[in-house]
């Protein structure tokens, strides 16, 4: 557990109000910012200290937070003293397991505020394997309706191969310049009467953008059922269950607080899960089966939907994480990481070459409003081109700063951004497919002007301004 003397969640929120989408806004606070860098200072050599022992700088945020250790030891300290079995049983082993479970399902609930008898939580191995839940079950047919947005993981990018195979339209909002959903996003979601859907991340894993989720008011209304992936957005934004109301959540319990890794969730609506059609069934998922009689019945709620034995062992450690963010604050992690997104976009901005040019191309928006701490970019030569992201990697390594390079998984924010050319980018994709896929490939395909991947910096609880200032060196570098 953290020290006692960390500010407690109300002492942390107060003076926050809620906006219209039902994200938690701060009123200004210059005193409490300068409070909180002196307060995640002291958090940092106590729960993160190996971070300075190895000289690494860490901004990968948005692949996976970094553990805390008081998490690791108290954890280690339950399992020595514990004996834990296959929940799938009545004896005391697995009846332990059992309750580790339901304590991690509360845990999730709490933290989410979401009411335990309107909201369920169904365990995965990631939030992917959410997402792929609800694209498996969705009972599409003709006349349903897939509406995405250009910016998603292809984890929801997948789902539309299934709403096709059975019948259904699939229609992409686009994006405009900063990869906002643009403002005929709305027009796509058109009333329906079969079962349809509507999916889109609250917070871009591409740009950081942080998409309104007053949208979800707005397709409920016209008929469809939301999938939201928050993934990207918990980790450093209040959301809560109680305001906003999709059916579907999907989150990634190792993006919030690093460990344990390979647990996800999706926290569903209990009405909108008994409306989903599980397409096969396993252990662990039904009541009974009959091989004779060729039938079976799934077990209902969350238990319907984990298919196997839950990882019990990670999940006791569940409860542990949202306390740890509990006691820090999520208001608290959002104004930290704002003031340092908005330093290194201050200081992105300007970096020029000895011409005036600008040495550093970001996609998506300059500032910090309505984003998260997620910053792609491009480091370009004095000639305007960009440089490969593959070389700005290879300095960080160097560097010994973490940071991420490619698409991220996110083909239409990467099309949207780059400028892929539709017809000559087609073209590439159809001999790719001949000829086998690199990314230096397509790269040449596609022409030297045309950037093909970038670099992702991603900030998080445990970074301060000395792991802002190494990314720059980096980039100066190779600049």
């Amino acid at each position: 557990m953290l020290r006692l003397g960390a500010p407690r969640r109300d002492e942390i929120d107060r003076g926050s109000t809620p906006s219209s989408n039902g994200v938690v806004r701060d009123e200004p606070h210059g005193p409490v910012e300068r409070r909180d860098a002196a307060w995640f200072a002291d958090l940092r050599d106590r729960e993160f200290g190996r971070l300075d022992q190895s000289g690494d700088a860490y901004l990968d945020y948005t692949g996976s937070a970094l553990y805390a250790e008081s998490q690791v030891r108290k954890h280690l300290e339950y399992l020595t003293c514990a004996v834990l079995g296959n929940p799938h049983s009545e004896s005391a082993a697995s009846l332990r397991s059992t309750t580790i479970i339901e304590q991690a399902r509360q845990a999730t609930l709490a933290f989410f505020a979401a009411d335990p008898s309107e909201y369920t939580v169904v365990f995965t191995a990631n939030a992917t394997a959410a997402m792929r839940l609800v694209g498996e079950a969705f009972p599409f047919r003709n006349g349903s309706r897939l509406v995405l947005s250009a910016d998603n993981h292809n984890s929801i990018n997948g789902i539309r191969e299934l709403a096709v195979q059975r019948g259904a339209g699939v229609a992409y909002a686009r994006l405009d310049d900063e990869l906002r959903l643009d403002a005929s996003t709305t027009g796509l979601l058109t009333p329906v009467s079969a079962p349809s859907l509507f999916a889109f991340p609250a917070q871009s894993n591409f740009s950081g953008v942080q998409h309104p989720l007053a949208l979800i008011d707005v397709a409920q209304r016209a008929g469809y059922s939301v999938l939201l992936d928050a993934a990207a957005f918990v980790p450093s934004n209040p959301f809560r269950l109680d305001v906003i109301k999709p059916e579907f959540v999907a989150i990634s319990l190792y993006k919030m607080f690093g460990y344990p890794t390979g647990v996800g969730a999706l926290i569903a609506r209990r009405d909108a899960l008994a409306a989903l059609e599980r397409p096969w069934f396993s252990g662990g998922t039904v009541e009974f089966v009959s091989v004779q009689h060729r039938t079976h019945m799934l077990k209902p709620g969350a238990e319907g939907f984990e298919d196997g034995t839950p990882n019990f062992t990670a999940l006791s450690a569940v409860p542990a994480g949202f306390g740890l963010l509990g006691e820090i604050g999520i208001q608290h992690v959002r104004r930290h990481v704002s003031r340092l997104t908005g330093m290194l976009l201050a200081e992105l901005a300007v970096m020029r070459h000895p011409t005036g040019r600008a040495v550093v191309r970001v996609y998506g928006p300059r500032g910090v409003d309505r984003r998260g701490g997620t910053i792609a970019f491009n480091v370009v030569d004095r000639g305007g081109r960009a440089i490969p992201y593959q070389r700005v990697e290879a300095v960080a390594l160097e560097h010994r700063v973490s940071v991420r390079g490619g698409c991220f998984c996110n083909p239409g924010a990467a099309e949207r951004a780059f400028g892929f050319p539709a017809t000559q980018s087609a073209v590439c994709i159809q001999r790719a497919r001949l000829e086998g896929f690199s990314v230096t490939r397509f790269a040449e395909c596609l022409g030297a002007d045309i950037a093909v991947g970038a670099v992702r910096a991603s900030l998080g609880v445990a970074n301060n301004e000395r792991d802002v200032e190494r990314l720059l060196a980096v980039i100066a570098a190779c600049g």
